[in-house]
């Protein structure tokens, strides 16, 4: 096969390609940085590279092929690793000023299991600022530009790890999911994002946004991928005080199981109102494939997701105005040049450090705790977030997963919103939810729009029930039949 058509398929073929030695883990690593050469320019995707890691372990998984050894399944596979994921002696920068220099000192958790796993690690993926935004608008360092339609968002805040996978610059990423910042970037790039419940995977290391919120997961090009990639970052950790102590499964053991007796349900309020028309008649289709294929389909109401926007906006907020206050100066990152005291050393850092939405976010969540008002709104907040997990765990009992659309729209054109917060705030009414109630979630691309544009559909299942929601995932996809390589060899030149 050829390299640059190699680089298109998903991880699980280009496994095989290692392993039936028809292409070695070094020409793979360097067919990947070969593509880069020829089109980051365009898509702004990488903050940093980590060529010589991502070369040096490419080098192992070689000798160890040629000595005949047991890999782990991704082992050689490109990766992109989201740019707030800390990776030792390496800059994580979470596309701000503020770290700009910042080198990490550490591997988080997830790093670890992909060097245990001997996955190259192609480089840092840009992103929004710290995670917030929806359009990858927000970097310190660059735009980010959707490889099926460089002048459209590629989604955020992950749209570097997305934009990175579907230009055939990594086979695989992590991103961290915020709101919706694997499973939107997912959607509009023509991907499959997986949020896991939250918990699964551990997110020592990770630069926290919001730390009830905040879930690292995988994007890749296929649901099987996800699920072999999942593999390699769940589990317990005793570095994370969120971290579940579960057994984790190989999630990739129950895929191909059919769906007779599996009860959907479609969510009633993010299916039926405010849907372009080829996002409705997609998400109407897929209802029928599943009917197709023996499945029950339920309609099922979820009358507090209309709260969802205001309960996550206020919690979010609060939380990362909490945890962005250590960004100082005093420790590590950008510091102000010339204070004239300690005081004004805080103001002007922090003032030159962030952009316009991470102080927007801070400035939000600090008025949200602040004396006089806790009580009025993040308390209130918490208190609808516990009613929202009732709402799904009542509708859990009747189904096994839901259904809904990822984002009634999708891709939009660059520049489009970032003038209008609040239009902004609103593409992330249907991703939200999953974060308040700390349920797994994924998007799986199940067409294209009038503009051939991806669009996205999300499942959501109960707490720790990836395997049933990667297997309905992935007999749909089957049937979709989605040509995730488009893009990637549109800009292969």
């Amino acid at each position: 096969m050829d390299i640059r058509e190699l680089i298109t398929k998903s991880a699980k073929e280009q496994s095989e390609a290692l392993r039936n030695k028809e292409v070695s883990a070094l020409e793979l690593t360097q067919a990947v940085y070969d593509q880069i050469d020829t089109v980051e320019s365009k898509i702004g995707a990488y903050n940093s590279l980590t060529k010589d890691y991502a070369i040096e372990t490419a080098k192992k998984v070689d000798e160890k092929i040629k000595s005949g050894e047991t890999l782990p399944p991704l082992a050689g596979i490109p990766l992109a690793l989201k740019d707030n994921m800390n990776l030792k002696s390496y800059p994580t920068t979470a596309s701000s000023k503020i770290l700009s220099n910042f080198i990490s000192p550490y591997d988080a958790t997830v790093t670890l299991k992909l060097k245990e796993n001997l996955i190259p690690i192609i480089g840092k993926a840009n992103m929004d600022e710290f995670a917030m935004g929806s359009s990858n608008e927000n970097s310190a360092t660059k735009i980010v530009h959707n490889p099926w339609n460089l002048n459209k968002v590629p989604g955020g805040s992950s749209g570097g790890s997305a934009a990175a996978v579907a230009a055939g610059e990594a086979t695989v990423a992590l991103g961290s999911d915020t709101g919706g910042s694997i499973r939107l970037p997912a959607s509009y790039c023509g991907l499959v994002g997986l949020k896991p419940t939250y918990g699964r995977v551990s997110r020592y290391g990770l630069i926290a946004f919001a730390s009830s919120l905040d879930q690292i997961g995988p994007i890749t090009r296929t649901v099987e991928d996800s699920a072999m990639l999942l593999n390699v970052i769940a589990g317990h950790d005793e570095k994370d005080s969120t971290s579940l102590n579960e057994p984790v499964p190989d999630f990739t053991k129950e895929l191909k199981n059919d769906l007779k007796g599996v009860k959907i349900g479609y969510i009633k309020e993010l299916c039926t109102e405010g849907l372009s028309g080829d996002v409705e008649n997609a998400v109407k289709k897929s209802i029928e494939t599943y009917k197709s294929m023996g499945a029950e389909i339920i309609e099922i109401s979820l009358p507090l997701i209309k709260y969802s926007i205001a309960v996550y906006y206020i919690v979010a907020t609060a939380e990362a105005s909490s945890n962005l206050a250590r960004f100082d100066g005093v420790k590590y990152g950008y510091r102000t040049k010339n204070p004239e005291n300690l005081y004004d050393m805080y103001v002007k850092t922090r003032a030159e450090g962030f952009g316009e939405e991470v102080k927007r976010r801070i400035m939000l969540g600090t008025y949200a705790l602040s004396s006089g008002y806790y009580d009025a709104y993040y308390k209130k907040a918490q208190q609808l977030r516990r009613l929202v997990k009732q709402d799904f765990d009542n509708a859990f009992s009747k189904v096994d997963v839901l259904l809904a659309p990822t984002c009634p729209h999708t891709a939009f054109d660059l520049g489009s919103k970032i003038e209008d917060p609040l239009s902004m705030y609103l593409t992330d009414i249907a991703t939200i939810t999953a974060n308040l109630a700390g349920i797994p979630a994924m998007n799986i691309p199940v067409g294209l729009d009038s503009d051939n544009m991806p669009i996205g559909l999300q499942l959501l299942s109960d707490c720790l029930n990836e395997t049933k929601l990667l297997n309905v995932a992935f007999k749909l996809e089957n049937a979709v039949q989605f040509n995730y390589s488009i893009p990637s060899k549109s800009l292969v030149k």
